[in-house]
Parts: C-alpha cells; sequence; structure tokens
C-alpha cells in the first residue's frame, strides 16, 4: 500500500518485520510443545526467544531459495546453529504461514474495530443531537415527505453496528490454525500437537485442513470488510449530496488554510467523502479476488499466495484509513438546519400529497379521483411555484370534502414526524 493510504496503527502489524516477529512466536510455541511432548530435545523454544531476523537477510536468502519460509528459516538457523536441526520439526511452510497470518489479520482487526466502534458512538450522538431537525426526505433525487436529520443518521449508526457484529463474526470465523503437514493428514505431527499448539496461540484447531486453511474463512473476513466499507461509502455519498449547491444542508468540515480549487477560489468541495467512495471501489475488487481464492487444485497450489499478499494488507489499510477520514468528516460535520427547512418550504407543500389523498378517500372521494385531483394540484403548485396549500384551499372539489382547518392540520409538519421525534 502507497504511504498516503496507511494508518500507524497497522504500519506495525502489517510490517514484514512483525510478520517475521509472528513467525518466530509460533516456531517457538511448536517447539515449546514438541519439547513437552519428547519430540524433539528441550532447548530450541528458550534460544527462540532471544532471536531476531531481519528481513534484508531473509530476501538475500531468499534470492538463492526462491521460497521465502525457507529463507527465513535458514535466518533462524544462522543465529541458533546446534539447535537449528529441530526447528520447524513435523511442520510444512503453511502450517507455519496460514497460522501466523490468521494472528496478524486478527491483531489489525482488532485495531480496526475500535475505531469502527468509535465512529458508531459519534453517529449516535449525531443523530441525537439532531433528533428533532426536521429535513426534506427525497427518493429518486425527489422531494418526498419530511423526516429528520437525525432519523437519517440513525440509519447510519444502525447500519455501522451490523457492519461492526459482521466483523465480530468474522473475525472468529477466522480464528483458527493448521498443524497438519503437507496434505494435512498429520503425517509427522499427532493432531493432539495441533491442538496444544492453537490452545497456547488463542486459535482453534481447523476441524479437515488440507496444506492450507480453507480460504473461506478468508473471504468471509473480506465481505464483512467490503459490507461495512460500503456502508462508508453510502454515509458519503449522502453527504456528499447534501453538500450540493442547490440543496446546501450539510458540508464537510473546511480546514483553516485549505484550498477547494486551484481556479475557483470559492470552492469548498466534499474531497474527503469523494475519497471515501473512490477507495471503496478498490475494496470491492479485492473481495473479488478473495472468492476467487476459495477455488484452489487438488489440497493446494499457489494461486492465493500472491493475491494475498497484496489484496489483505491493502484492504485492511484502506478499510483503516477510511474509517478515519469519516470520523473526522462527521465529528466535524457542517449542519446547515435553517437550509434544511428553506428546502421543505421549496417543496410548494408537496409532502402532503400522500396525506391530503387520504383525507379526501376517508371522507368520501373515491381513491382514482382523489389521486387525480391531487396530483393536478400538486403539479400546479411546483409550476406556478405556489404553496399547494393555497391552491387546495382554493379547490372547489376539494372542499367538497375538506374544511379550512382541516386542510391546515393536513400540512402541519410535525405531524408527520411525529413518530420519529416524540411530538405529537
Amino acid at each position: 500500500m502507497i504511504k498516503r493510504y496507511q494508518t500507524d496503527e497497522l504500519a506495525e502489524v502489517l510490517s514484514q518485520e512483525y510478520r517475521f516477529k509472528i513467525w518466530l512466536d509460533v516456531e517457538r510455541i511448536v517447539a515449546e510443545v514438541e519439547e513437552a511432548e519428547g519430540i524433539i530435545p528441550r532447548g530450541l523454544s528458550k534460544r527462540l526467544k532471544s532471536v531476531k531476523v531481519k528481513p534484508e537477510r531473509v530476501e538475500a536468502i531468499e534470492k538463492i531459495t526462491n521460497h521465502d519460509v525457507i529463507a527465513f528459516l535458514e535466518a533462524v538457523r544462522e543465529k541458533i546453529r546446534k539447535e537449528g536441526r529441530w526447528l520447524h520439526f513435523g511442520l510444512t511452510s503453511y502450517d507455519l504461514v496460514d497460522t501466523a497470518f490468521v494472528i496478524v489479520l486478527m491483531q489489525a482487526t482488532d485495531i480496526i474495530l475500535k475505531d469502527i466502534k468509535k465512529f458508531a458512538v459519534m453517529l449516535k450522538r449525531l443523530s441525537a443531537k439532531y433528533r428533532d431537525c426536521p429535513q426534506m426526505g427525497r427518493t429518486h433525487g425527489v422531494f418526498a415527505q419530511p423526516i429528520t436529520f437525525g432519523y437519517k443518521v440513525a440509519s447510519w449508526y444502525e447500519e455501522t453496528v451490523r457492519n461492526h457484529k459482521r466483523l465480530l463474526r468474522a473475525r472468529e470465523s477466522i480464528a483458527f490454525g493448521k498443524l497438519s503437514g503437507a496434505v494435512g493428514t498429520y503425517t509427522i505431527l499427532p493432531p493432539r500437537i495441533e491442538k496444544k499448539v492453537m490452545k497456547k496461540l488463542g486459535l482453534k484447531p481447523e476441524p479437515v485442513s488440507t496444506q492450507i486453511l480453507p480460504r473461506d474463512r478468508f473471504a468471509e473476513l473480506a465481505a464483512a470488510y467490503t459490507m461495512y466499507a460500503a456502508g462508508l461509502e453510502r454515509i458519503a455519498t449522502e453527504i456528499r449530496n447534501l453538500s450540493r449547491s442547490e440543496i446546501g444542508e450539510l458540508s464537510e468540515p473546511f480546514a483553516k488554510g485549505q484550498k477547494g480549487s486551484s481556479a475557483m477560489p470559492h470552492k469548498k468541495n466534499p474531497i474527503l467523502c469523494e475519497r471515501v467512495c473512490g477507495l471503496v471501489k478498490v475494496i470491492r475488487g479485492y473481495l473479488l479476488s478473495a472468492l476467487e481464492n476459495i477455488n484452489l487444485w487438488h489440497e493446494r497450489d499457489l494461486t492465493n499466495s500472491s493475491v494475498e499478499r497484496v489484496i489483505f494488507p491493502d484492504m485492511l489499510f484502506l478499510v483503516h484509513y477510511i474509517t478515519k477520514k469519516m470520523l473526522w468528516v462527521v465529528g466535524n460535520l457542517v449542519v446547515y438546519p435553517d437550509r434544511m427547512m428553506e428546502n421543505i418550504e421549496l417543496s410548494r407543500g408537496v409532502y402532503a400529497s400522500q396525506l391530503l389523498m387520504n383525507a379526501l378517500i376517508e371522507k368520501g372521494m373515491e381513491r382514482v379521483d382523489a389521486y387525480a385531483v391531487v396530483q393536478e394540484a400538486s403539479f400546479r403548485a411546483v409550476q406556478s411555484r405556489t404553496h399547494l396549500k393555497d391552491i387546495v384551499q382554493k379547490n372547489a372539489r376539494i372542499k367538497k370534502y375538506l374544511h379550512h382547518s382541516e386542510i391546515e392540520e393536513i400540512f402541519d409538519i410535525n405531524w408527520f414526524l411525529r413518530n420519529i421525534t416524540g411530538k405529537r
């Protein structure tokens, strides 16, 4: 991932140095269990506690071996010498790689989940703050009926909570490791060794593995991240739309000294929300790759390996990055309640068309006739820029069924919001 979209918290966990540290931890715990079981002589696990491997050395060896795990093991053996003969005893490469990979994914996910939780709390507070703030609801981009801005944000909050739960479930689903050997049949090490090692690592043994862990677990994690990212995209898109000049109900925070355009000094563009929407496109593409990794030849092939070296670090960085950006945007969001009310007034009262039609039906007018008369009056209100209520008060057909006071009540905005604000 390019530096621009990395986050400090994940940079360490996703680094090559940290990856080798986790590999060493796995090898050390395997050695501990093997020593306790009498499979190998004591000494290796203690030596491994003080070993540190430099990525540069592993890379140098890999140029000769053309195998990164063997290069890593040789770099470790250079440090421990005599005990090195027992290093990696009974394991195949992906007993180490997959088990360590899962640990890294879980740790990175824990970091991201903390910020997602912060984001959910922020949305909940914003929703409460604007619970009673009227805003025009829109369907198909067209005026519909009034809602409140707090109610809109409540929808964002609920989706974020659902996505947080999905990620927790996906984290649980991926918390499996393996030490089942070359094709998953425990040829060298019996299942009890795997069970004891996984317990020390905080993982569960994969019930049935091949030479690798099944990739549907990784795809599930990628899917959960992608759904969460899509939720952020929905929020960012709504902020972008409501920031449009002709709507003007929201605005991204604009920092001191910030510039919106190299050519037009007046511009305050929603660039962060646009950036989020752009990066979510990349994340969705990574999900496709994760799904395609489920299908591998026989007990394994290497077509998943190169893909995962790219998609998971990049996906984790991008998800965390856009979370942090949305924390900033939502935490400093500029809301214009007066403009929201202006837009309600710009609707010329057509938001009451359904209620008006239903009132006529209840008074005895046929539904087809009620629909037609309200539609005609609504279209005329918009075209003539006249409030629908004023047109209705002069409509002889409607006045046969509804009194002046009843018409006034139909256009009372509080009636539309009574079930979401508590005002009755």
